[in-house]
């Protein structure tokens, strides 16, 4: 497999993710494991409570890997524990397509619902993003340049761009 040196999270990006109106984000990338490691360097940076969540840990911080959120292996639980927390953070979360169905999509509607001061983000990293079609209108699409991608709506029976 061959590494990509370049930068997949510019600080732009994130600046995106923290302004973005929409609690719900999307991130494709080829390069996961990098774009983490850069998401991570970023919030030892400038100090931002950035976790990630992946089906064998669970939640867990990025600046500091053994703080883990217990019970939230679980996609379902996960979501859980966000909606119910009070604190500002980033939730980055991988491997998490086979798990992302009913009732764990009728906590993501209700996540992004959600408007208060100290909004909660969560950021969908992954390869090809494939959303159930009731989320997808929901989520938000940035690109590695820090620019939200347009978003395909609903028009006379197609989508478009």
């Amino acid at each position: 497999m061959q590494e990509s040196n370049e930068l997949l999270v510019t600080q732009r990006l994130f600046e995106q993710i923290l302004k973005s109106e929409s609690n719900l984000l999307a991130f494709e990338t080829a390069h996961i494991g990098e774009a983490l490691g850069q998401f991570r360097q970023l919030a030892m940076r400038n100090g931002q409570s950035v976790y990630l969540w992946d089906p064998e840990s669970g939640i867990a911080a990025l600046r500091e890997s053994e703080l883990r959120v217990p019970g939230s292996k679980r996609l379902g639980d996960a979501f859980r524990f966000i909606l119910q927390s009070v604190q500002f953070a980033i939730y980055l979360f991988v491997d998490f397509e086979e798990q992302l169905r009913p009732p764990n999509t009728v906590l993501l509607r209700r996540f992004a619902r959600i408007r208060t001061g100290n909004q909660r983000k969560i950021v969908f990293v992954s390869n090809t993003l494939r959303l159930p079609e009731d989320v997808e209108p929901l989520v938000e699409r940035l690109n590695s340049g820090g620019e939200a991608a347009a978003r395909p709506r609903l028009r006379d029976g197609r989508w478009v761009v």
